[in-house]
Formats: structure tokens, C-alpha cells, sequence
């Protein structure tokens, strides 16, 4: 596979990258009386995505993770240990996980473009997360899984702007470096003018 040009050391690198952006981006917090904030984390989960692809976007989650469970507050609100696997969030974890590998699916599926990013964004970044999310922490909070799917659309305002912002830096970033994704190496000849749409 051609991907596999790129240099171990460089795919490391910007995976370590993503991992510090998504711990830098835990300092956003808007706290909610349901126990699970508003965190701009989910956008450096997007961006992950988004930038890394399917395959190494979940490495920089997982590496956010790894540090919260032996301790470190590394996630929304400067909390870490494995107290944090087992309350109201586990689920939206978990969630992003699995929603950074849908993003990479959906983003790098074909010619990188901006209504591609921003579904892949909507659908990974905020659907899929919702669905590992919401059931978790109406299993913990023991709140019915309705009142608390209601609930949580007090935090789709919020992602929805963060998927909008996902997608105009990753458009952005391609355009200005596009060695950065995942097909860039692929593709090394296609023009940045091919992203435009």
C-alpha cells in the first residue's frame, strides 16, 4: 500500500499531535446539571478524523484514554483514573472511538471535499457518539434512555458548530497541506484545486 511510504516516525508524530490537541481542547468546558459537559474535546476527536484517517485517528484517542486510566486529568475538566470509564461519559469514550474511524471512513472514502468532511463529521463525530453516549448514561444516571436522549439535545447546537469548524479547518489544512491526510501520498499528483468542491 502506498500509504505506507510515510515514515513510521512522522505518522507517530501527528498522532501524539492529536492526542494533545484533543487533552488541550478538554480545557474548554461548559458544565451541564446532567454530569456530562459541553467539551470542545469532541472537536479535536472531528479534527482526528478528519486529518489522520480511519486508521490512525483512534490511536490519538486511545492515547487520551490510556493517560485518563492510569490517572492523569486528561479529559473535560482536568478529570483522569477509572472512575471516569464507569460514570455518566463511558459511553461518549467509547463513543469517540468508534466515531473517529466513521469519520475517516466517510471523509477519506473519495476525493476529499467539504460536504464530504462535514457529513463525515455529523455522522461520526455526532451520531455515532450520541449512540454509544446517551444509552451509558442513562444506564449509569439510571434516567430513562427518552429523557435522556431529550436531554442531550442541549449539546447538539454545540456540536453541530464544532462539526462546522472541524470541516473548514480540515478543508483548510488539506488545501495548505495536504501531505497531512491519509491520501495525499496516494494521490502525491492530485492539485490542491481538486478539493475545492
Amino acid at each position: 500500500m502506498a500509504d505506507s511510504r510515510r515514515p513510521l516516525s512522522a505518522d507517530l508524530a501527528r498522532i501524539a499531535l492529536f492526542a494533545a490537541l484533543i487533552v488541550v481542547l478538554g480545557t474548554v468546558l461548559v458544565p451541564l446539571p446532567s454530569g456530562v459537559p459541553i467539551t470542545g474535546q469532541t472537536l479535536g476527536v472531528m479534527l482526528a478524523g478528519l486529518v489522520l484517517g480511519a486508521r490512525r485517528a483512534p490511536l490519538a484517542i486511545l492515547i487520551v484514554l490510556a493517560l485518563a486510566a492510569i490517572g492523569l486529568p486528561v479529559l473535560a475538566g482536568g478529570r483522569g483514573g477509572l472512575g471516569v470509564f464507569v460514570g455518566p461519559t463511558a459511553g461518549y469514550m467509547l463513543g469517540w472511538v468508534v466515531g473517529s474511524i466513521v469519520i475517516g471512513a466517510i471523509a477519506h472514502s473519495g476525493r476529499f471535499t467539504w460536504w464530504r468532511a462535514g457529513l463525515a463529521t455529523i455522522v461520526g463525530g455526532i451520531l455515532v457518539v450520541y449512540l454509544f453516549g446517551i444509552p451509558v448514561q442513562a444506564w449509569v444516571t439510571g434516567v430513562p434512555l427518552d429523557l435522556t436522549a431529550l436531554s442531550s439535545l442541549a449539546f447538539l447546537p454545540g456540536d453541530l458548530i464544532k462539526a462546522a469548524i472541524a470541516t473548514v479547518l480540515a478543508v483548510a489544512l488539506r488545501r495548505a497541506y495536504p501531505r497531512a491526510f491519509p491520501e495525499a501520498v496516494t494521490r502525491s499528483a492530485t492539485p490542491a484545486a481538486s478539493i475545492a468542491q
